[in-house]
């Protein structure tokens, strides 16, 4: 039956959403596998009843059913080709917390971190912690059987499973589930004790034995509990709508002993000897996971084991017997909360971060996560080299190595006829070596798609057989997920990739980092979702997300709306779409991305890129006219600023101004600068004796803050050196680049390399972060056969990095006051913030700035359309921080963007570092 009478009867039978445009189905492609399935339609269910209704519509439509969580599932469980449940949008409540009992009632949509959050002020928590904690759902959890790093004290969320309430495909009553048989589909009794035997014997001892349903879970020695049974079935015997889970015991305080060994081999043969000492983790990765040391102790792989205690003393002493008893080739003991965090983000990032091997090459799930006998992981970690070896291909094994489970991201091709075969000849020579080590195809993520259909080499044809008709009693339609765990589809069916454009796209930026394939910057999205979380934090990305709660506001859901763009089966108008378009209409450009994302995807830079296209040889929004070419409008009304200040502070001509200008009604026109800050510098005399550094001119200090050039200028020559300027105009681009017009931007570039005229090497100091991030990456990524662009990108610093490099031995003026305020996103995420930390101790400037976006992002905010988003992003982080601040707090932003945000939706002024430093001198 066509889509067009399902999606209507849905929409006539329940409350919850009912999706079937191309922006709903793209967002449902993919989960975060090599797999790609395309659906008819995606419904948000409201409660249990909307799920059981769903249920009834679309087995009458004859129609498959697959429930979605957070879409981090790494073998294509959830993907499918009916209707896709999406379980995150309104049923994510948590019913009940009993910290007496030390269970909670949920619903399948709840965030594992959000549980988590409610649990904490028991001194409780939910044991099992996927490194996706911060958008993982606990439907998805159990759908998986999810365990994560802490399995080793708290197990796999089976054992953390009181009961279910499920709904059939089909609908009908609620099935509660629990130990015993009271409300199982009926033959399951039957079928359990047709076949204890095989039930009894079938199965091999592992802590992390996920591959296949856990039948032996209805023997009556263990209950039996259909509910553990079903936990682990990836969504295809029936829908949870409501789980009570054991909450466990968080330790008053933890330490973290971090042990090194001379190959991961040797880390994992170590590993089983620190179980006696009831460690709360035993993670292990080995040196090519890891882009930067940051203090890990000597070795090429570690150990991260984790202790707990009533205090802090006690947690270290934990974790100095641990260290006495490893015969480590090094080793450390971490108390410190912040180096703690630091350290386990490296562990936790790496789904993303393998996905790309030290030298660039794309790597690839696959063989995610089999487990062996934690005593037979060393030499199954040997045998698995080897096997990657005789295969030419290579991966970075890592994992929980106390439960015997190993990670690995493989660099299978994907894209040609003869790289699927050989993934396929791999997989197949993969699964006899696990088997052989008495290990589970899988031991974390589920089998999916990309296992069950190997299933027969680790359990024979007979348990095959019993998961099959396992299958059938609860789900006799086929239903639910069909082609998942029982008569599953081929591991080389659906792959995502195949349905990308052969050949490399004709685009602007030059992805350097991607072969200059945009098919292969879009592929950097892998799906691990860090871009879903809502939680406030240093880190800058999704500041929409957090803004909106909508997946088509994600990075994630962007980079799957370009995925699609490129596929063309879905949307099907390239360059030219509207759902593109409106998806990355509510992106601020703010790069958070390209540092937060784990794999660096670069959002700002592809949204201009598609803008670029979308709009060639075509009327442009307002906005893009008029703050795209700011820089020229600037210019042109620098000798008539006090008479434009004064026309603007007329309303009705302000108003006029802003709606031909695309503007927001409610933001205030920026003031013009009655001199700018080079006609400023080019009347004074310089005082600085020492060598000479370039002061870039940006338009914003230019022309709206011209104080913050004046006061670089008192800091620099106060430091010894001479500032100079570009005696002709200069500019970096960025206002085109934001709006997309990347022509207009090479041509602004090209013609200010044309212009400078300073020794080649001699330092750049930017004073605006989003110019000196524009200059550092877009320029030469725009630019990329100009050998001049990377000279330039390479000479960029900061303030604080350029008297960091060249002026070591100066000392700030002592300030000794708080601060508060923002990092600007494109510090966060291009040049980095650690000489400003630094140099902000020196001065005594202590205190934290908020990370974040501020929300204006240069145009982004005063755009008609996007207030409400702006305000968000600013009351996500900045507004906040700022309220909190005590009296007399300095209010530093270093973007023109951040202060102007501050001014307009605060009232507060803030300033450049360099404003604060200049001030401080006078003192002196």
């Amino acid at each position: 039956m066509p889509a067009t009478d399902l999606t209507r009867a849905l929409a006539q039978g329940i409350h919850g959403d009912v999706e079937s445009d191309a922006t709903a189905r793209a967002l449902t492609t993919m989960d975060a596998s090599n797999y790609r399935r395309v659906p008819q339609a995606v419904v948000a269910p409201r409660d249990t009843a909307d799920v059981a209704e769903t249920l009834r519509i679309c087995r009458e439509h004859a129609t498959p059913v697959v429930p979605r969580g957070g879409g981090t599932s790494i073998a294509g469980q959830a993907t499918g080709t009916g209707v896709v449940l999406d379980l995150t949008r309104h049923m994510r409540g948590i019913i009940d917390l009993d910290p007496a009992s030390r269970t909670a009632v949920v619903q399948p949509g709840v965030v594992l971190d959000d549980l988590r959050a409610a649990a904490a002020p028991y001194g409780l928590t939910f044991g099992p912690d996927p490194s996706t904690h911060s958008r993982c759902t606990l439907g998805g959890m159990i759908g998986n059987n999810s365990c994560g790093s802490h399995s080793v004290a708290w197990g796999t969320t089976a054992d953390n499973l009181r009961s279910l309430r499920v709904v059939r495909y089909g609908g009908g009553e609620t099935l509660h589930l629990g130990r015993g048989l009271p409300d199982a589909p009926p033959g399951l009794h039957e079928f359990a004790a047709d076949h204890l035997a095989l039930l009894r014997t079938g199965f091999p001892e592992l802590p992390r034995r996920i591959s296949g349903y856990a039948l032996d879970a209805l023997l009556p020695e263990h209950g039996p509990d259909p509910a553990r049974a079903l936990c682990g079935s990836e969504g295809t015997l029936a829908v949870v709508t409501e789980a009570t889970v054991r909450l466990v015991a968080t330790p008053g305080a933890r330490a973290l002993a971090v042990l090194g060994y001379a190959d991961e081999a040797a880390a994992a043969e170590a590993a089983p000897g620190l179980l006696p000492y009831g460690p709360l983790t035993v993670e292990g990765m080995a040196a090519d996971l890891v882009r930067e040391p940051a203090g890990l102790p000597r070795g090429a792989a570690w150990l991260f084991v984790e202790t707990g205690g009533d205090t802090p003393a006690e947690a270290h002493a934990h974790a100095t017997r641990i260290l006495r008893a490893a015969d480590a080739l090094d080793s450390t003991v971490v108390t410190d909360p912040a180096a703690m965090r630091t350290l386990w983000r490296i562990r936790e990032d790496a789904a993303g971060t393998a996905t790309r091997m030290p030298d660039g090459t794309e790597a690839w799930p696959g063989w995610e996560d089999c487990a062996v006998p934690p005593a037979r992981l060393g030499p199954y970690l040997r045998d698995f080299r080897a096997l990657l070896a005789e295969h030419g291909l290579n991966g970075t094994p890592y994992g929980h190595f106390g439960d015997g489970c190993i990670h690995v991201r493989i660099d299978f091709d994907l894209l040609t006829d003869a790289g699927v075969a050989r993934f396929r000849r791999f997989s197949e020579d993969q699964a006899d070596l696990v088997v052989a080590h008495g290990g589970s195809l899988s031991g974390e993520h589920g089998d999916g798609q990309a296992r069950a259909e190997l299933l027969p080499r680790m359990y024979g044809d007979e348990m095959v057989g019993l998961f099959t008709r396992f299958k059938d009693l609860w789900d006799p339609d086929g239903g639910l997920n069909p082609g998942i765990l029982a008569r599953p589809a081929r591991l080389d069916e659906n792959l995502r990739f195949a349905v990308l454009p052969r050949r490399p796209v004709d685009v602007a930026f030059g992805y350097p980092h991607d072969g200059g394939d945009f098919s292969a910057a879009v592929r950097r999205c892998v799906g691990v979702a860090k871009c879903r979380t809502q939680k406030a934090g240093p880190d800058v990305m999704c500041p929409s997300f957090r803004a909106t709660g909508e997946e088509a506001h994600s990075t994630r859901g962007r980079a799957r709306l370009l995925h699609e763009m490129l596929a063309g089966e879905v949307i099907t108008d390239g360059w030219r779409s509207t759902e593109v378009r409106d998806a990355l209409d509510l992106c601020l450009s703010c790069k958070g991305c390209r540092t937060d994302c784990p794999v660096g995807v670069d959002m700002a830079t592809y949204k201009a890129e598609f803008l670029h296209h979308h709009y060639k040889g075509r009327l442009r929004p307002a906005a893009h006219y008029a703050m795209g070419g700011l820089p020229r409008w600037l210019r042109l009304a620098a000798p008539f600023a006090g008479l434009l200040n004064a026309l603007a502070r007329v309303r009705p001509l302000a108003a006029l101004a802003k709606r031909l200008g695309g503007i927001d009604p409610r933001r205030t026109l920026p003031v013009l600068a009655r001199r700018t800050f080079r006609s400023w510098a080019r009347t004074r005399r310089a005082t600085g004796a020492g060598p000479d550094v370039v002061l870039w001119p940006d338009t914003f200090t230019d022309h709206l803050s011209p104080e913050v050039g004046r006061a670089a200028v008192r800091v620099l020559e106060a430091a010894g050196r001479t500032p100079v300027l570009p005696r002709r105009g200069v500019c970096c681009g960025l206002t085109h680049v934001s709006t997309g017009r990347l022509d207009a931007a090479r041509a602004v570039m090209r013609r200010t390399l044309d212009r400078l005229d300073h020794a080649p090497g001699t330092p750049v100091v930017v004073l605006e972060p989003s110019c000196a991030a524009t200059l550092r990456t877009d320029l030469p990524e725009l630019l990329p056969d100009d050998p001049r662009a990377a000279r330039l990108a390479a000479s960029v610093r900061t303030l604080a990095q350029y008297l960091e490099e060249y002026a070591p031995d100066w000392t700030p003026p002592r300030l000794d006051r708080r601060i508060a305020g923002q990092t600007h996103c494109h510090q966060h995420a291009v040049l980095g913030d650690a000489a400003e930390r630094r140099l902000r101790e020196k001065a005594g400037l202590t205190g934290e700035l908020s990370g974040g976006c501020c929300g204006l992002a240069g145009n982004f905010g005063f755009e008609k359309g996007h207030w409400d988003v702006s305000v968000a992003c600013a009351e996500d982080q900045l507004l906040p921080s700022v309220r909190a601040a005590e009296p007399g707090t300095e209010l530093l932003a270093d973007g023109f963007s951040c202060r102007t945000q501050l001014d307009q939706l605060a009232g507060r002024r803030a300033r450049h570092l360099a404003e604060v430093l200049a001030e401080g001198l006078d003192g002196r």
